[in-house]
């Protein structure tokens, strides 16, 4: 049995509130899942279901409130600065707003640039050749090496986005809402290039969008989370075959067909997520799960394995 490339157990990342009497928001609660080396989980689930935190706190961008964190074999959690700066090499994102994450005083060809600068590898006529070749591995012209964030269009700038997370190969790219700022027929594009750089190089992918069906292109995993926990998780066509979890049902009822009148039967959920700063008792979900029990009001429910490699946290499956 192999290990996992990265390893998440019990990720939780609480913030403190200055409002409502300064509660804790529970952004991620009891997180657990793994990714093995050159597969893709992609996260799902509602705006301000913690997600991106999840992805954020995985490099430690910031810091989780607890858990542990394994990558590589080692433990990023008790890991100093130095040597989690070096072990940054091999962990890179992905930024949802392409324009936002580049400097727009920098040159493409500084921005790509600056992280093998900052890790000490090649000399300098070596980084320009990385930097040349980046840029041709995500389809850019390297001519485009001297031109600034603000010439490019928003495919283009999440391209050079994507170059300056791969140009120091790292092992595991984070993407956060990668494509949702792009036009749709651009997305198709830079799915497909994260497609074809994850054969080439051997990359593992942590996926983190609200789009099911992007998710359903690009993940061998797929993990459901509402309101800072994981809800279900499993191989995707386990996930799309037979959801268990009824958040995971209402989710996918939603996704449009590829033939209008293919038949379907859309759930439609009562109410909105709930304050995340007091979140309901025991299944974070009960408010708005049609299928709500007495217990799910006050006790929280257990991951149960309903088949191999897929988990879900329902009192359903008790």
């Amino acid at each position: 049995m192999t290990t996992p490339l990265l390893q998440v157990s019990g990720l939780k990342k609480h913030f403190a509130s200055h409002v409502a009497g300064g509660a804790t928001v529970k952004a991620v609660d009891d997180v657990s899942f793994a990714i093995d080396e050159g597969q893709t989980l992609g996260l799902v689930g509602e705006s301000g279901c913690g997600k991106s935190t999840t992805g954020r706190s995985v490099l430690r961008l910031i810091e989780p409130s607890a858990g542990q964190l394994r990558f590589m074999g080692q433990d990023l959690g008790g890991m100093a600065a130095g040597p989690l700066r070096a072990m940054r090499r091999h962990m890179q994102m992905v930024f949802q707003d392409p324009y936002a994450s580049l400097n727009p005083r920098m040159t493409v060809g500084e921005v790509l640039e600056e992280p093998l600068v900052v890790h000490r590898l090649h000399d300098r006529a070596t980084r320009r050749r990385k930097v040349a070749e980046a840029l041709d591995m995500v389809g850019l012209n390297p001519s485009y090496a001297a031109r600034h964030p603000h010439e490019f269009s928003g495919g283009q700038r999440q391209r050079v986005g994507i170059a300056r997370a791969i140009i120091t190969r790292p092992k595991l790219v984070v993407a956060d809402e990668a494509v949702s700022a792009l036009d749709v027929s651009i997305q198709a594009q830079i799915l497909n290039l994260l497609k074809q750089l994850q054969q080439d190089l051997g990359l593992t992918y942590l996926f983190v969008s609200h789009d099911l069906a992007v998710i359903r292109h690009v993940s061998d995993q797929i993990g459901v989370m509402y309101l800072g926990r994981m809800v279900e998780l499993g191989p995707r066509d386990a996930i799309y075959a037979a959801p268990r979890h009824p958040y995971t049902q209402a989710l996918l009822s939603a996704i449009p067909r590829e033939h209008p009148d293919a038949p379907r039967q859309r759930i439609i959920l009562q109410g909105s997520i709930p304050n995340p700063a007091a979140p309901p008792g025991g299944c974070h979900f009960h408010p708005r799960c049609p299928s709500c029990m007495q217990t799910c009001k006050t006790v929280a429910p257990a991951a149960v394995e309903v088949s191999p490699g897929h988990t879900v946290a329902c009192h359903l499956y008790r």
